[in-house]
This record gives structure tokens, C-alpha cells and sequence, in this order.
């Protein structure tokens, strides 16, 4: 995902989007990383998982106010509906935005 893409790829479309701010630099964001590829295999049918560089698309990070790696935002209708800040294990991701679905 890019700052060209991201309008067309989060905000529009039939199903929710999970978009992933991360960094290269950033240690939780590679730990969420196998967990994200968990899900999207898991939820594929429900769910579109995108990840997006926020040092290397700085404008679209601050269009969203993402201050912190990784941040997690779940679209929906092209309305952030859920934000998810840190890493956390699949369960508690589940949780979180289960309802959305």
C-alpha cells in the first residue's frame, strides 16, 4: 500500500480493511507481522489486511494521527471504525475488531 493506493484500497471496496502502520525499525511491528499473516489467511474471506510504511508514507500516518509503530486502523464503509495501538497476541487482536466483521 502507498500514499497513490490508499485511498482506493482502505477506503473503498465491500469488505473491512485492516491497515497496518509499521516501520522497519520497529521491533513490536515485526512481531504483530506473523500474526497479521495468520489472520489474513484466517478472516481472507472477511477481511482485507494491507500494511503500509509510515516513515516511508509519512503523509497518510499523520492524516490518520499515527504517532506509534504499529498502529492498527480497521475501515469500514471508509471510516475508521477501530484503532489498535502495539502489538498484541491474535486473541486479543480477534477481540478487538471480531464485532466489526
Amino acid at each position: 500500500m502507498t500514499t497513490e493506493n490508499f485511498d482506493e484500497l482502505a477506503l473503498s471496496g465491500d469488505r473491512p480493511v485492516l491497515v497496518d502502520f509499521w516501520a522497519d525499525w520497529c521491533p513490536p511491528c515485526k512481531m504483530i507481522a506473523p500474526v497479521l499473516e495468520q489472520l489474513d489467511v484466517e478472516l481472507g474471506d472477511r477481511l482485507t489486511i494491507a500494511k503500509i510504511n509510515g516513515d516511508d508514507h509519512p503523509q497518510i500516518a499523520a492524516r490518520y494521527g499515527v504517532m506509534a509503530f504499529p498502529t492498527l486502523l480497521l475501515f469500514r464503509n471508509g471510516e475508521v471504525v477501530r484503532r489498535i495501538v502495539g502489538a498484541k497476541p491474535k486473541r486479543l487482536l480477534l477481540a478487538e475488531f471480531e464485532s466489526h466483521l
